[in-house]
């Protein structure tokens, strides 16, 4: 069972990423033992109010100059805003400059705003997710890659370097619909959802399992990670209201997913340890602790009173 820290690259309306504050937070996951580290991606969020966003490839770049050990994820990366051979260029580097600490998490996408403005037709996403995909993990895996697809056109291309890990980074597909739970069956390495309940994460981890065993694929060979809200205070009525109010006015939930801000983990250290310990039953690898508003002495109480009893 892994742990890790999702990052503060994204923040509410009126505030401003701090990069400062984003390296020391990373630097002090690492010598806290998280396992890793994830970025939020958009280009665009919001208009009235605007949500302000670091890129999430440059900020993770950063921290791996900063750090040695702890894994860097994009948690996700909306693939098809991106040209797929520049995409494997930088998510490469990042593999390289990390030393082999990349998880590429990634997701076809939700926001037709931001699309419309990189010029990619929202209503392809699916099927150019799927394109991105092939080219990037083609480039990064073929000696000399040959293809032609809408306008690329690619001629016995050779990118070098490679990324460190072989064959490549591990490929974690986000999204809830059985169109994109059977991609990650048959076309990645794992599962990355964002807000489920123990309950709902099981459901499609089962629904994985069964396209994997259609398909041919041993679903033991697939890992699931869940993206969790957390605040710890002294008891689940001081914290119920708090939480509730951060969740609400600055994050969103995918109407057509079983993604509810009711799966918030709150209360004293005993209550949070319980409510992650059903998490930790749903038979999820990996869980990503969101820190009420990233404090840092929430960071410190997960580290101190809540990982060690879980692991206990």
């Amino acid at each position: 069972m892994d742990f890790g820290l999702a990052l503060r690259n994204f923040v509410g309306p009126g505030e401003t990423p701090a990069v400062d504050e984003l390296l020391a937070y990373a630097e002090r996951a690492e010598a806290l033992g998280f396992e890793s580290l994830w970025a939020w991606d958009h280009v665009i969020l919001g208009v009235e109010p605007a949500f302000p966003i670091l890129d999430a490839v440059g900020i993770l770049t950063a921290i791996a100059a900063r750090t040695t050990r702890i894994r860097l994820g994009t948690g996700v990366l909306v693939l098809p805003l991106r040209n797929p051979t520049l995409a494997a260029k930088a998510l490469g580097t990042l593999d390289v400059i990390s030393g082999g600490r990349l998880i590429l998490g990634v997701a076809a996408g939700w926001y037709a705003r931001e699309f419309d403005a990189v010029g990619v037709p929202f209503k392809q996403r699916g099927r150019l997710f799927e394109r991105n995909l092939d080219v990037l993990l083609r480039l990064w895996t073929g000696d000399r890659v040959t293809l032609a697809v809408d306008e690329l056109r690619l001629r016995e291309a050779v990118m070098r370097p490679t990324p460190v890990q072989k064959p490549r980074p591990p490929i974690l597909i986000g999204g809830y619909v059985d169109a994109v739970l059977r991609r990650v069956a048959t076309r990645g390495d794992g599962w990355l959802t964002y807000f489920y309940t123990p309950e709902s994460y099981r459901r499609a981890w089962d629904k994985i399992v069964r396209f994997a065993q259609e398909a041919g694929r041993d679903p033991s060979t697939l890992t699931g990670t869940n993206q969790l809200a957390i605040l710890i205070g002294r008891s689940r009525a001081e914290t119920e209201a708090p939480m509730r109010h951060w969740l609400q006015t600055e994050w969103d939930v995918a109407a057509w997913s079983e993604s509810t801000i009711e799966h918030a983990i709150r209360g004293s250290v005993g209550e949070c340890v319980e409510q992650l310990r059903a998490h930790v039953r749903s038979g999820v690898d990996r869980i990503i602790l969101i820190p009420y508003r990233y404090g840092r002495e929430q960071v410190e109480l997960i580290a101190s009173e809540i990982l060690p009893r879980l692991r206990s």
